[in-house]
């Protein structure tokens, strides 16, 4: 029975061929748009190198110190210090990692300055991230205690400071006057993943800041990993608990300490919210994003709705025989829901096609550092889910419509 509707589904879109085409643009540019914004989302807060344990995973980024009169805060990164203090003791995580933000520094090729994206880290970084390595290894525990002058390069300061990718081990690189020796080589890390991206890598013990001043606010972040997935509500609750004792830094003026361990998601959009309720505000972005991907989807809905319409006009005496010889409303339904998802998931494929096209060109321009941008299945799942979602959204309506028309009446031609 299902060969029997695609069959017919595929005649009907034949028959009219500009309908057809208007159909599948309007399908194929919206989902076009939408897979683009969400391939931005993945490779954002999904399970990409490095961060391919996301699950297991906490960021802390960012701290407030809310004054007692008025509403106002100061808030920003947070210092080493407060992190060796307060996260680092913690006794849930299996692993901590308290590294800084990337900051540009300069190394020169000859009379050329080349820009470079430096990040200060621990040992644990190495540990708690997973970076695929072209050669070499990362610096370890012991280096970054001893406060060795090693350093793990991207490839594309490899290719640009020595020529090479490969073969490259031993050799010294000068960043801002400071000599490092080359012991790790890994891939490129895209600007998207602002918590681990960075061209050099380098011990954190070599860096200039003072590990030891006692103020709340710095350079640095934190990540956090858990045994499995299900502990992370645990420690998301020793580190509460923590945070809760952590005093503030003038009983005169400040009245508490905010600061979150959130998921990637989560840290993210505080991050970009500046965020000092308890609210991470994921709940509510996500709501905005669900209703405006809907009313993106509610106008080319609605003109598929009218060409459906229009189209089982042209079919009434067709669903009038149908009816005459016994089928029933529910049977009519199926088949005209089984011809509209078919033609939403030819504008899916059509839609992939497309978003792949303008992935490539926006990785090609460069805008975003070293981005790779693909469908991924996780993509191309969610393509395949919209352009079903598409399918029933548009073609309910005009099924249960027509359906509904009397034999008679729909020999007559589907008009009152």
């Amino acid at each position: 029975m299902l060969l029997s509707y695609l069959k017919i589904a595929w005649k009907v879109l034949l028959r009219r061929k500009f309908f057809t085409f208007i159909s599948l643009f309007g399908i194929s540019f919206t989902l076009m748009i939408l897979l683009v914004v969400y391939a931005f989302y993945d490779h954002t807060v999904g399970p990409h190198t490095p961060e391919k344990k996301v699950d297991r995973l906490l960021f802390v980024n960012r701290a407030t110190v809310s004054y007692k009169e008025g509403n106002g805060s100061n808030n920003g990164t947070i210092s080493y210090s407060f992190l060796e203090r307060y996260v680092r003791p913690l006794r849930t995580p299996e692993k901590i990692s308290i590294s800084t933000y990337f900051s540009s520094t300069a190394a020169y090729v000859g009379n050329q300055k080349l820009d470079v994206d430096l990040k200060y880290t621990d040992g644990q970084f190495w540990q708690v991230l997973d970076f695929d390595f072209v050669e070499g290894r990362p610096y370890t525990l012991s280096e970054v205690q001893s406060g060795a002058h090693v350093a793990v390069l991207n490839e594309r300061t490899c290719r640009a400071y020595f020529g090479a990718t490969s073969g490259v081990l031993g050799k010294t690189i000068e960043t801002d006057r400071v000599r490092y020796q080359v012991i790790g080589v890994v891939k490129d890390v895209p600007g998207m993943r602002f918590n681990s991206y960075a061209d050099m890598w380098v011990p954190i013990s070599t860096s200039t800041q003072d590990a030891k001043d006692p103020g709340y606010f710095g350079d640095c972040m934190a990540i956090i990993q858990a045994r499995t997935p299900a502990d992370l509500p645990a420690v998301q609750a020793e580190f509460s608990r923590v945070v809760d004792q952590v005093p503030v830094p003038d009983p005169k003026k400040h009245a508490k300490v905010h600061v979150y361990a959130g998921t990637l998601l989560s840290s993210t959009v505080r991050w970009f919210n500046n965020n000092s309720k308890p609210d991470d505000g994921v709940a509510a972005l996500m709501g905005k994003v669900a209703l405006v991907t809907l009313l993106f989807m509610l106008l080319p809905a609605l003109n598929l709705i009218n060409v459906n319409v229009s189209r089982i006009l042209e079919r009434s005496s067709e669903i009038g025989v149908r009816k005459a010889f016994g089928a029933t409303s529910g049977t009519l339904i199926r088949q005209f829901l089984v011809e509209n998802v078919f033609l939403t998931l030819l504008g899916g494929v059509l839609g992939l096609v497309l978003a792949s096209v303008v992935l490539h060109i926006i990785d090609s321009s460069g805008f975003i550092p070293y981005t790779t941008l693909t469908l991924n299945p996780r993509i191309f799942a969610g393509g395949l889910l919209l352009s079903l979602l598409f399918g029933v959204l548009s073609g309910v309506y005009p099924a249960y419509k027509m359906s509904k028309l009397q034999a008679v009446q729909a020999l007559k031609g589907g008009r009152n």
